[in-house]
């Protein structure tokens, strides 16, 4: 990786750029569970503010260069800590979600912390993996992405 990889606080004007991100229509699909209407910017803008002040949220900015290339955070769901991230297309294949999850998991220190991943969202799974998780279950979901219930593998980092 020519370029080193940086994770900021995320302010209000990434969500600008996270915006034009998620509306990749096959970065949606791969992402599975994503928002009901992701054209919706005023929906999208006001969830994410509100997050970035959540106490129980750890929201950072993914920079390599001079370019925001995702994000990464750690949320609750039903009392578990869990990740979550986005890398844009550009920044595909370059090991740079890997990276950055790496990165992540050291100023982050809830354990365990959870990773869910759609069944055929092959690079993600291998981000977790790489990074220390283990596959430990599956589920199923309503993905919006995809207008179906898909199955979805739980990963775990103790």
């Amino acid at each position: 990786m020519e370029n080193k990889i940086l994770l900021q606080p995320t302010v209000v004007a990434d969500l600008e750029q996270f915006f034009i991100f998620q509306l990749d229509k096959e970065a949606n699909y791969l992402a599975a569970f994503t928002a009901k209407d992701p054209a919706n910017k005023t929906a999208y803008l006001n969830k994410y503010t509100k997050l970035l002040s959540e106490p129980t949220v750890h929201m950072r900015t993914i920079v390599v260069g001079n370019a925001i290339a995702g994000s990464i955070s750690k949320f609750e769901m039903e009392g578990n800590a869990e990740i979550t991230y986005w890398i844009g297309r550009d920044f595909w294949g370059k090991g740079i979600g890997t990276a950055a999850l790496k990165n992540f998991l050291v100023i982050e220190n809830a354990r365990p912390i959870f990773g869910r991943v759609a069944f055929d969202n092959i690079g993600s799974q291998k981000v977790l993996e790489k990074c220390g998780f283990v596959r430990t279950g599956k589920d199923k979901g309503f993905a919006n992405a995809r207008q179906q219930e898909i199955e979805e593998f739980i990963y775990k980092l103790a």
